[in-house]
């Protein structure tokens, strides 16, 4: 347990840095005294005596600070539900989105740009993402009975379908600047980050981060099997139902301000099993504060790598990702629940 306490404080103060670092770099680049200066003035009403131009404050405190918090927030809740869909559907290979809840945000996404709205709707995308978890839900149970293996093929088969709707309404729109925006919001974006939208994610992500700490033995359970947990008195039908509805409210939250960002609730659970094992007491709030410390760089890595463009960061989480998971696939000491 001390091994853990160190692990986070340690991981606290990289995001501290990080934060600090992140918020001097994008297509202008801040002096870090200047954003120093900014943070002191906002945070604690503290003057330096440092003559910060009006332009760097507007920057530093009214874009880019609710952008690092909404990438902080995005990669924390995303790699929460990393992990605890992998152990609700015992496959080390499950993500926030296996149960189709990227394609219903994007249906709904693609039917508020389409048909009337003009923008973007996080409202439609949200209600979306939660019709998707609701038709999977009730395909996995159709008889009854809901298994890891049903969940995973009704959650294939929803985001198929919701997919094909989605393409449907893009052909048949023939709006460009709308399917560029489509377009650009799938590959996960953080440009939607505004003080006014970050506060209900806030919430939403540490109500779900203490609810599942709360709830760190069942979900090691679930990972010894359905036979195993059922023995050791844990209903897993009840369990796995409240943890989906839990899962689907905050991926849906998180989709509809962020869009699709791939590959970080795959990618950060199996780092943070290499740390802190598979407990999951130890597992979560490691794996919550490496989402976030690594959604903040890749987001400064997105804003800064080319003058004057700004990239996806759904694209940097695949690259990194891809090579990641090769090598988790050709290391043969890799373990995932114990095994």
């Amino acid at each position: 347990m001390k091994k853990t306490r160190l692990t986070i404080i340690l991981l606290m103060i990289l995001t501290l840095v990080s934060a600090i670092i992140t918020l001097c770099m994008g297509a202008v680049r801040i002096p870090v005294q200047d954003t120093l200066s900014i943070l002191l003035r906002h945070l604690f009403g503290t003057d330096t005596g440092t003559s910060v131009s009006l332009a760097f404050e507007q920057i530093v405190w009214q874009i880019r600070m609710p952008r690092i918090i909404l990438g902080f927030l995005a990669g924390s809740g995303l790699a929460l539900c990393g992990c605890v869909m992998q152990a609700v559907v015992q496959n080390p290979m499950a993500d926030p989105y296996i149960l189709g809840v990227s394609a219903g945000a994007t249906l709904g996404a693609t039917g508020s740009l389409f048909l009337g709205l003009g923008v973007i709707s996080g409202f439609w995308a949200f209600v979306g993402a939660g019709g998707a978890c609701f038709l999977v839900l009730a395909l996995s149970s159709a008889d009854g009975k809901t298994t890891s293996v049903k969940l995973i093929l009704s959650g294939m088969i929803v985001n198929a379908l919701l997919t094909a709707f989605s393409n449907f309404i893009i052909a048949v729109a023939g709006d460009s600047d709308g399917m560029m925006s489509i377009k650009f919001w799938t590959m996960g974006s953080l440009t939607r980050a505004g003080w006014k939208n970050i506060g209900l994610i806030t919430l939403i992500v540490l109500a779900a981060a203490v609810f599942f700490r709360t709830q760190a033995q069942t979900l090691d359970g679930l990972m010894l099997g359905e036979e195993a947990a059922s023995t050791i008195g844990i209903n897993t039908f009840r369990c796995r139902l409240v943890y989906l509805l839990v899962l689907s409210v905050l991926t849906g939250a998180l989709v509809s301000v962020c869009g699709t960002i791939g590959f970080v609730g795959l990618i950060i659970p199996h780092v943070s099993r290499a740390i802190a094992g598979t407990a999951h007491r130890k597992l979560l709030p490691i794996a919550a504060l490496s989402g976030g410390l690594f959604m903040l760089w890749v987001d400064a890595i997105a804003r800064s790598l080319i003058p004057n463009t700004e990239l996806p960061v759904g694209i940097f989480t695949a690259l990194v990702g891809a090579p990641f998971f090769v090598y988790v696939m050709v290391r043969k000491k890799y373990g995932f629940g114990g095994n």
